[in-house]
């Protein structure tokens, strides 16, 4: 994409446009609406123990006298690897395969050297990624496609959620989704929501739920799929979201136990809250400037409400100056609390960017009041590169390293797309956070305090699972445990040797929680490879974030162990690509996935739009 835009430029200019490229792309090739018609769609999605395989399939018909080009287009989570593409057509079978990336690039350059159009990009949205093919179909025939993607769920907030699109572009007649979860701890509750689940419809909607599993089942007629309130001509648009949680009686937690490896679900209820320390750096730039500084004021006024009374806090705001609402900490009681509101009501944007003064500043507020008994967390808001002080951004990122030492996590909140997104990620990473997109919409602020909420109630510190007789494990050690979450750790037993195999503790800084008996083997729900799988699924993410922290030959033996992970569990990553094979005399596609940060990922549509129009020249 860099020859496309001169960098500079593309940072300025790509912005302003995403929007209008957007809407222009979002419905593509609807002009082929009238040649084909999609006689059946089927959405079928299993969730076992936490994880879920989903599979749509469409069944497409040309219906006009001639060859037509017809395409397939869904939308799947961003957390989901795509694991299976097959097509049918005249009873041959055409699967996807999964390459190494630059592998699967000289396919992609030969095919382009010959003027084809052979690049197919999945875009970034908010929690959806694009999935895009299209094949040549005689006349009076049809295509099958079928796309199997997988995920493991995340539990925020105290539910899982797990996220169907559904937009076939038309009404179709034969349209059904189809959900089975099956929760062996039991399942506690289960509800259906999402722009799908409401108004004209809600009854089209059947859900039954037992002890151990529930059904969902999802059957629109073409009438209703015109009638909803995302929808129109062209169909269904929008989501069907299933929460559930399941039941937690056991301290140690859910350990399911299959083949050689097992999964650790922890999340321990009954748990008193720990009181916190916390400081939040916001950053009052001129790039700041209008809604986002708007929003930022809205969401940190709800938060402040939101404190506890044994709470400590500290405000801090930053251009190229420091503004302290207090020098120190805080206690949350009222008083402070109005002034602290005060205060956000009257941040303005202004000036240059000294991010590293600010985070070192943050961070010696929290060393200067590290309280026994309590959780401490730092939060910043940011939307942009530093540009004043200390400005790189390796010294940046080993100065807030020394600085926090490990003594409390670090969150990063990128606001908007142009933000550098990596270096906050990193940032993160290496002080035990995790780095989130704020998109710059109209609900910015509910998505600001949705993140904090997450982060808001710590129950446990220093938390670390220990196994013995297991090995190729997992992460084993986290800073800090929250209300709502789970702590999920995967890997492998000895010899398979499920009796010497015992989670002999989880320690934490207060709590020491323990379990005599062995674990049971639950392979009558769990099929043979699931726990394997999830093992694989968990390995791959963490070994991601993991590459991103690495230089030199470290980062080297990091991706080489990515790519044999995912090349042996057919795994779509950022360092593979899907060949989607398709009949003789048609290019293959080439599927990457891609990566959060990455400004190419964000103009995907413009991208592939550019494709289509046989003006290729990219190093994608």
């Amino acid at each position: 994409m860099d020859r496309f835009f001169h960098p500079t430029f593309g940072q300025q200019v790509i912005h302003s446009i995403s929007h209008l490229i957007h809407n222009f792309c979002l419905l593509p090739l609807v002009f082929f609406q009238d040649d084909w018609n999609i006689y059946s769609f089927h959405i079928n999605s299993t969730v076992s123990s936490r994880y879920a395989t989903t599979v749509i399939t469409s069944r497409v018909a040309n219906r006009m006298a001639e060859s037509k080009e017809v395409e397939f287009h869904v939308r799947i989570p961003k957390n989901a690897f795509i694991t299976k593409f097959r097509m049918f057509i005249d009873g041959q079978v055409y699967d996807g395969n999964v390459k190494e990336k630059e592998q699967a690039q000289r396919q992609y350059t030969t095919a382009v050297s010959r003027g084809q159009s052979a690049g197919i990009v999945s875009s970034v949205g908010r929690t959806l990624e694009e999935f895009k093919t299209s094949v040549t179909v005689s006349a009076h025939n049809k295509v099958t496609f079928e796309l199997t993607y997988e995920e493991l769920m995340k539990r925020t907030l105290g539910k899982y959620e797990l996220q169907i699109h559904a937009r076939p572009m038309q009404p179709v007649k034969d349209f059904k989704i189809d959900v089975h979860v099956q929760e062996k701890a039991g399942i506690s509750f289960l509800d259906v929501k999402g722009g799908l689940s409401t108004n004209a419809l809600a009854n089209a909607i059947t859900q039954t739920q037992a002890d151990e599993q529930a059904w969902v089942h999802f059957y629109p007629t073409e009438d209703q799929q015109k009638a909803c309130d995302s929808c129109d001509e062209q169909g269904l648009n929008g989501d069907l979201v299933i929460v559930y949680d399941v039941n937690r009686n056991s301290t140690l937690g859910d350990i399911m136990v299959s083949k050689g490896y097992f999964v650790h679900h922890f999340a321990p209820a009954n748990l008193s809250r720990i009181p916190k320390n916390v400081v939040f750096i916001t950053d009052r730039s001129d790039s700041m400037y209008g809604s986002k500084i708007e929003q930022t004021r809205t969401a940190l006024i709800h938060i402040l409400g939101d404190l506890a009374e044994d709470d400590y806090f500290g405000l801090i705001t930053f251009d190229d100056k420091i503004f302290h609402w207090k020098q120190e900490l805080v206690q949350a009681n009222s008083a402070n609390l109005d002034s602290a509101k005060n205060f956000a009501r009257e941040i303005s944007d202004r000036g240059g960017f000294d991010i590293d003064r600010a985070v070192l500043e943050g961070s010696n507020m929290l060393n200067a009041h590290l309280r026994e008994g309590s959780a401490s967390l730092l939060i910043l808001l940011t939307d942009g590169d530093p540009t004043l002080g200390e400005t790189n951004v390796e010294r940046i990122h080993s100065n807030v390293r020394q600085a926090i030492a490990g003594k409390f996590p670090l969150y990063c909140l990128g606001f908007g797309f142009d933000v550098n997104f990596e270096f906050l990620e990193k940032m993160a990473l290496q002080n035990n956070g995790v780095a989130r997109r704020i998109y710059e919409e109209s609900d910015a602020a509910i998505q600001l305090k949705g993140f904090y909420e997450e982060v808001a109630t710590p129950l446990l510190t220093d938390v670390t699972m220990s196994y013995k007789g297991g090995s190729n494990l997992t992460q084993t050690v986290f800073s800090q445990y929250y209300n709502g979450s789970e702590i999920v750790v995967a890997g492998q037993i000895d010899d398979n040797n499920i009796d010497s195999f015992i989670p002999q503790a989880v320690r934490t800084e207060r709590k020491t929680f323990s379990e005599t008996n062995s674990p049971v083997e639950t392979s009558e729900t769990v099929s043979d490879n699931q726990t394997q799988r999830v093992w694989a699924y968990l390995t791959v993410k963490q070994l991601l974030q993991k590459e991103l922290l690495m230089s030199g030959s470290e980062k080297e033996e990091v991706k080489k162990n990515i790519l044999e992970l995912s090349l042996k569990y057919s795994f779509v990553t950022p360092h593979t690509s899907m060949v989607v094979t398709k009949p003789p005399g048609e290019t293959a596609d080439v599927l990457d996935k891609p990566k959060e940060g990455n400004q190419e990922t964000h103009n995907a549509y413009f991208y592939f739009f550019i494709i289509k129009e046989n003006v290729i020249n990219t190093n994608h």
